[in-house]
C-alpha cells in the first residue's frame, strides 16, 4: 500500500512509541509490547489527515470572519453552508439548525477521502470497506442518539412498532433489522462505488498511461462528489425520521 510521503510511516513512529510506552507501564517488556501495538495504515493516515486539514479550514474561517471583506475560505464556507442548510431545511425541516455541523462534517469529510485517489500514487480511502463503515456507524449512533433525545426512549421504540398495535410484534424485529442494514448500506454502497472507480483508472492507467486516463480522472471526481452527496443526503433522510414526531 503506497505512503504518503512518509506521513505513514510518521505516525507510527509517533503513535506506536506512545501505545509502548502505555504498556511498559502495564509491566509489559518493550518485545512484547512492540508487538501488541497497533500499526496505522496509510488509509488511517489519511483519514487523519483530512481530518487535521478540515480543523485548519474551520480555524481559518473562524479566524478571520469578516463582514466587509470576506476571504475566499469564508465564501467558501459560507457556499456551503447555505447549501448543507437550505436542504436540511427542506429534509428535516423545523430545527434542522442543530443538526447542520456534524452533516456538513460528513460532507466534507467523504469528499475529502474520495478525491484523495486522484493523486497519483496514493490511495482512496473510502475504497478500503474499514473506512466506509467506520463513517456508517457514527451516523447510525448519531441519529439514533437524537431520535431517543427528541422522543424519548418509550416514544422512540414506538416509532419501530408501527401505526397498528397488533401488527407491533411482526414490525418491531422488522424495523430494528432494516435500522442496522442501514450501516451496511451506507457501508457497501459507498466502498463498492469508490473501490470500481479506483480500480477502473488503475486498468486504464496500466494500459495507456496517456490522454485515456484522464477522462477516468474525470468520472472519479464525478463518482466522488456523487457519492459524498449520497452519503450526506441518507443521513439527513435517516435524521429526519428519527426526530419526526406522530402527530
Amino acid at each position: 500500500m503506497p505512503e504518503l510521503f512518509g506521513f505513514t510511516h510518521f505516525l507510527n513512529a509517533l503513535l506506536r512509541g506512545i501505545e509502548i510506552k502505555l504498556y511498559g507501564a502495564i509491566g509489559m517488556d518493550a518485545a512484547e509490547a512492540a508487538h501488541r501495538a497497533y500499526k496505522v495504515n496509510a488509509a488511517l493516515a489519511l483519514e487523519l489527515l483530512v481530518a487535521a486539514g478540515l480543523l485548519a479550514f474551520f480555524f481559518i474561517v473562524r479566524s478571520s470572519l469578516s463582514v466587509e471583506k470576506p476571504g475566499a475560505a469564508q465564501q467558501l464556507a459560507e457556499i456551503i453552508h447555505e447549501g448543507v442548510g437550505g436542504l436540511g431545511d427542506q429534509i428535516i425541516g423545523h430545527g434542522y439548525e442543530r443538526f447542520q455541523p456534524f452533516v456538513a462534517c460528513i460532507l466534507l469529510f467523504v469528499l475529502l477521502n474520495n478525491c484523495l485517489g486522484l493523486i497519483p500514487g496514493v490511495i482512496t480511502p473510502t475504497s478500503r470497506p474499514e473506512v466506509p463503515l467506520g463513517i456508517a456507524v457514527l451516523t447510525f449512533l448519531y441519529y439514533n442518539f437524537h431520535g431517543l433525545r427528541a422522543q424519548g426512549p418509550v416514544g422512540y421504540i414506538k416509532h419501530f412498532m408501527g401505526p397498528l398495535p397488533w401488527l407491533a410484534p411482526l414490525l418491531f424485529p422488522i424495523e430494528i433489522v432494516s435500522h442496522l442494514a442501514r450501516m451496511m448500506s451506507l457501508t457497501i454502497r459507498l466502498y463498492a462505488n469508490m473501490f470500481a472507480s479506483d480500480l477502473l483508472t488503475l486498468v486504464w492507467f496500466s494500459i495507456i498511461p496517456f490522454a485515456v486516463p484522464s477522462i477516468f480522472l474525470g468520472l472519479h471526481f464525478a463518482v466522488s462528489v456523487i457519492q459524498a452527496f449520497v452519503f450526506m443526503l441518507l443521513t439527513m433522510i435517516y435524521l429526519s425520521m428519527a426526530v419526526a414526531h406522530e402527530h
